[in-house]
């Protein structure tokens, strides 16, 4: 079965063939590094993260391009024009370089944490202003801007009126009609620069009290959010390219815009594949300020955040989002996590277990089995040829993982499977989830623990060998606390259980 993709520009599901034969160039919307990283980041860069992997798995040479928004991020969509950047160096008291510097540090930790594999290339905004501006004067040229007091705007109207012949409207992305966006739109700062309240900001002005800010045909000002994508992808990429990612809430405005940019420029839409993963909620509620529910990825490894009654390991939430489809939505709850981190154990346990194996039969006496195993495995494929569904995956593995255990623990004859069989299932799941899903196993973190638990152990010992029973107490309340029981065994030794 070929590689089948969903692409939201044609709204179904197609088969996959890249521009050039072997190579794929993947462009994904990264981060605004203008505070640190959240729960929502977590999932559309791990969905591209197994994308980007799978690819390699099937043999092409990718170019995977993830840019940071280094500057100018101001939003136009129900909201004020905003630089993002300019206003938290201020609230912390940074120079703006200095603040993107901390929160790109930040966010590298964090895909680190998660085993993420770096991108092909990772261009900043700023370093790029150049080209955006190099962009901003051929579309003006063009006719489809103009500027108005040092800032530079997008003719919408104009743009959908000349290309909707061409069967490329504004709103081919995202499916909006122009008309609707009109009456929908917020009276925000600037609109009487506009000709049209759909317009949006190619270059900004910069008022005396912006900090970033670059010389500019048009004055000292700094770029709009949508150009910076526009002018990164056909640099690093070309006029047009196999794959653009992102969370499905970068459709509008952002992708739409940087479509009509990039067309009225090139000619050409610039993917040919637009993916976009889907929404998280928490506890059935979105994720935003005014929920109060917004987790940093740092609270979330710590458990530091009133809606968490744990800390979650990196893998245990990569591999919750594995398990659900990545353009359905995907809800966070303790208990869910709870469940992954359960399952993700007992994946890698019964992974262990089957790496253990040593089964040397030519010939297997359970066929049934046999066929099951194959059955299953080769699914594997299919199913991420199916619009990279690893939730299938996954459940198929969890399908096989009662055998290994059984085999493991002598519930099944040593001969059901064939060392063929065997070799196969040791393969094929080391591809899958180490290669392609990006898993593993942190026993630094274990050992760890496990040093620390016995320094507590040896000091408590010594505590009630010195009859210091409150100090012998307090170490085991605190750690019954924190989830680790101790129990004295018959022998005076100490060991320890996780409740």
């Amino acid at each position: 079965m070929p590689l089948k993709v969903y692409n939201s520009l044609t709204r179904k599901k197609e088969p996959f063939n890249s521009i050039i034969a072997g190579r794929v160039g993947m462009y994904v919307c990264g981060p605004t590094v203008s505070g640190e990283s959240h729960l929502g980041h977590a999932r559309p860069f791990i969905t591209f993260d197994v994308i980007y992997r799978y690819l390699l798995f099937l043999g092409y040479s990718v170019r995977y391009v993830r840019n940071i928004t280094d500057a100018g991020h101001f939003e136009e969509e129900g909201r004020e024009a905003v630089d993002k950047i300019s206003s938290k160096a201020v609230l912390e008291k940074l120079e703006p370089m200095e603040l993107v510097q901390k929160y790109t540090n930040l966010f590298h930790w964090a895909m680190l944490q998660f085993n993420n594999m770096p991108p092909s290339i990772e261009p900043t905004a700023t370093g790029h202003i150049v080209e955006q501006i190099n962009m901003i004067e051929q579309i003006i040229a063009d006719g489809y801007a103009y500027v108005t007091n040092g800032s530079v705007y997008f003719d919408v109207e104009k743009y959908h009126t000349n290309f909707s012949t061409k069967g490329l409207p504004y709103g081919i992305l995202s499916g909006r009609n122009i008309e609707e966006q009109l009456e929908t739109t917020r009276d925000l700062d600037n609109q009487d620069e506009k000709r049209n309240k759909n317009d949006f900001a190619l270059w900004k002005n910069a008022p005396p009290e912006h900090i970033m800010r670059w010389k500019s045909p048009w004055g000292e000002g700094f770029p709009g959010w949508h150009i910076e994508c526009s002018a990164m992808s056909t640099k690093y990429l070309g006029e047009e390219f196999d794959i653009h990612g992102g969370g499905m809430d970068l459709q509008f405005p952002h992708h739409e815009c940087e479509i009509a940019q990039s067309t009225v420029c090139n000619n050409i839409t610039p993917a040919r594949y637009w993916l976009h993963n889907n929404m998280i909620t928490i506890n059935g509620k979105k994720m935003g300020k005014s929920y109060n529910n917004v987790i940093k990825l740092s609270e979330l490894f710590t458990g530091n955040h009133p809606i968490l009654t744990q800390a979650f390991h990196p893998m245990t939430i990569r591999f919750f989002i594995l398990q659900t489809h990545y353009r359905s939505t995907l809800d966070f709850s303790n208990e869910a996590l709870q469940a992954a981190e359960k399952g993700l154990k007992r994946l890698w346990e019964a992974y262990e277990n089957l790496q253990k194996l040593d089964i040397k039969n030519e010939v297997s006496n359970d066929i049934e089995l046999e066929e099951k195993i194959v059955k299953l495995t080769n699914e594997f494929e299919e199913f991420m040829n199916d619009d990279f569904n690893t939730a299938k995956v996954l459940a198929n593995m969890f399908e096989v993982v009662p055998i290994i255990n059984a085999i493991k623990n002598k519930q099944l004859p040593q001969n059901s499977l064939n060392e063929k069989t065997i070799l196969h299932l040791k393969n094929i799941f080391t591809i899958y989830i180490e290669d392609i899903f990006g898993l593993k196993n942190d026993n630094s973190t274990n050992q760890q623990l496990d040093g620390i638990l016995q320094l507590l152990i040896t000091i408590r010992k010594e505590a009630k060998t010195k009859k210091d029973f409150v100090t012998s107490d307090t170490i085991r309340n605190e750690l019954i606390k924190l989830g680790v029981q101790l129990k004295d065994e018959k022998d005076g030794s100490v060991s320890y259980s996780m409740m």
